[in-house]
């Protein structure tokens, strides 16, 4: 039997700049590395991979050499093909080169590892002759081509690969300007089109704002959140518009995509992330105030990796606040809140059934699941 030919790109800085807060690593890729940003998109390609590791021998792998891919692949046992690489050090115009090579090798599916700007230069070399998958690794990913996550990305192409998904969808591929999106001015711009395997409980759906008809409602959240909250409580503030709704309330100074921290009713620090939290907070009490991302449904791993894995750790369960509108709730139809954060045993520990604050005293019940 012919093997199925899988192509595979890994941006490996994608996503650079999410847990030090930099809200991405466009042209930042030093700054991250010099704040301890640690690279993740080799890590999440190795949990897509891991799904596939049952049908390897029936896999060939196409891929560039080193860090790109075949480092990982050839690690994992895979048989692989490789595009010798130029020089280490990678660029956008290498993933084009490397994405315009599989589609002449005629792939059966190309598994790609990044975020919007990732899934942008892809859909510039796309030729029309491949299936596309998106494996999130980046910071900002509103384009439905990428899976959930990457475990659900791994098993996904399994079930292509071995032809028990039939269609073919054209996904949307968006990106925003993440100079304008730092300085908290976010518009997405559609680029184009990918083809990906149909199957809509697999992949992502795009992210889309509240309305201004919610405004009253996440007042309502933001007046009851402010009556709760209590003196010598540390409370770490998460991003989007209806945690921003909270700090108006408070009266206090707002990072509308980042995060920040309140003591005793005053900002003690904006746009902080990962160990600056920790250090701040120490062993006192603290409690986290979020949102959920519109559309897509994520409650961690969408545009807020700076609540990482070891925050997350710190605060507990017991002690995450979730807040959001029904409609916000009810444009999700039914699909649960998402959890991504890529660890495993963490989006497990979060799963379960929370409470979701949505009016003054208002609370509705939500299923949270790993993505």
């Amino acid at each position: 039997m012919d093997k199925k030919k899988l192509g595979l790109i890994i941006n490996p800085v994608a996503g650079l700049g999410g847990s030090v807060g930099l809200k991405g690593s466009d042209g930042l890729v030093e700054e991250a590395l010099s704040r301890g940003a640690v690279p993740q998109s080799e890590a999440r390609t190795g949990m897509a991979l891991k799904e596939l590791l049952p049908m390897k021998e029936s896999i060939t792998v196409y891929t560039a050499s080193g860090i790109m891919g075949g480092d990982l692949a050839l690690r994992m046992g895979f048989s692989c093909v490789l595009m010798e690489m130029q020089s280490p050090c990678t660029s956008a115009e290498d993933t084009r080169r490397l994405s315009r090579w599989l589609q002449e090798e005629g792939m059966d599916l190309i598994l790609f590892a990044g975020g919007d700007g990732t899934a942008r230069d892809i859909c510039a070399a796309a030729l029309d002759t491949a299936v596309f998958l998106g494996i999130p690794a980046g910071v900002k990913i509103h384009s439905p081509v990428y899976a959930r996550s990457a475990a659900t990305a791994g098993r996904l192409a399994a079930l292509y690969l071995q032809g028990q998904v039939h269609s073919v969808v054209e996904n949307e591929v968006l990106d925003i300007d993440e100079e304008q999106y730092r300085r908290e001015n976010i518009h997405t711009k559609l680029y184009g089109y990918l083809p990906v395997p149909g199957e809509p409980d697999y992949t992502q759906c795009r992210k889309c704002g509240s309305g201004t008809e919610e405004a009253d409602a996440m007042a309502a959240i933001a007046e009851y959140v402010a009556d709760i909250m209590r003196k010598d409580t540390y409370y770490i503030i998460g991003a989007g518009t209806t945690t921003r709704a909270v700090m108006r309330e408070l009266e206090l100074e707002n990072t509308l995509i980042g995060v920040d921290l309140v003591y005793n009713f005053e900002v003690v620090s904006n746009d902080i992330y990962g160990r600056q939290i920790l250090d701040h907070i120490g062993d006192n009490p603290a409690k986290l105030i979020v949102t959920v991302t519109g559309g897509q449904g994520f409650l961690f791993g969408r545009g807020n990796q700076q609540l990482t894995p070891e925050v997350l750790r710190r605060i507990g369960r017991e002690n995450i606040l979730i807040l959001a509108t029904k409609e916000k709730i009810l444009r999700l139809r039914g699909q649960p809140l998402l959890v991504d954060t890529g660890d495993s045993e963490l989006d497990q520990y979060l799963s379960g059934y929370h409470h979701v604050v949505c009016g003054y005293n208002e609370t509705i019940v939500c299923k949270v699941s790993p993505g």
